[in-house]
């Protein structure tokens, strides 16, 4: 099975800057690190990769520098990152960027092997526009089902097991 964590790199919280001319974030000269829930996501990925012996392919879309979060999320354990870079990506929009996330991920299970399950784990949203709209975006282009607020997941008898927490404690099960 092939895990799929999409992860975005981020200013550090502790610089955040806005231009006031644009009401933009400032992120010449900030640290940037890994999203804070797509760091949950890889360590679950990474939990599911022990347990399932699955590989775990990180994927980001950003600028060349993106590269430093890739290379983190590997030395975390991750099998194999993949960087979607190109100057015509800059300032691509959340629709834009699910798009892009999904042929990348279309195309790698294709290559491999197109039998294969795979899994694919996002972060509830980016610390940097906080809009959630990449996972759901991502779940529709790749025709799979989402299932947001998840605290635990396994996978028995290939059915993926989630327990979700929103107002209430859920079991959702999965057919793979």
């Amino acid at each position: 099975m092939k895990i799929f964590v999409c992860i975005k790199q981020v200013p550090g919280v502790s610089e955040v800057k806005i231009d006031p001319n644009t009401n933009t974030l400032v992120r010449e000269g900030v640290e940037s690190i890994i999203n804070p829930p797509d760091r949950n996501a890889i360590e679950l990925a990474l939990i599911l990769k022990q347990i399932h012996d699955a590989e775990v392919f990180v994927l980001s879309m950003g600028p060349p520098q993106a590269e430093e979060v890739l290379r983190e999320a590997i030395a975390m354990g991750a099998d194999k990152g993949y960087l979607l870079t190109d100057r015509a990506f800059a300032g691509a929009d959340t629709l834009a960027t699910s798009y892009t996330l999904a042929l990348a991920i279309k195309k790698i299970v294709n290559e491999d092997k197109p039998e294969e399950k795979y899994l694919v784990i996002c972060g509830a949203q980016a610390i940097d526009g906080d809009t959630g709209q990449v996972p759901p975006e991502l779940a529709e282009e790749l025709g799979i089902p989402q299932i947001t607020y998840v605290q635990n997941i396994d996978i028995i008898n290939d059915k993926i097991v989630v327990e979700r927490a929103f107002r209430i404690t859920e079991i959702v099960v999965i057919e793979t």
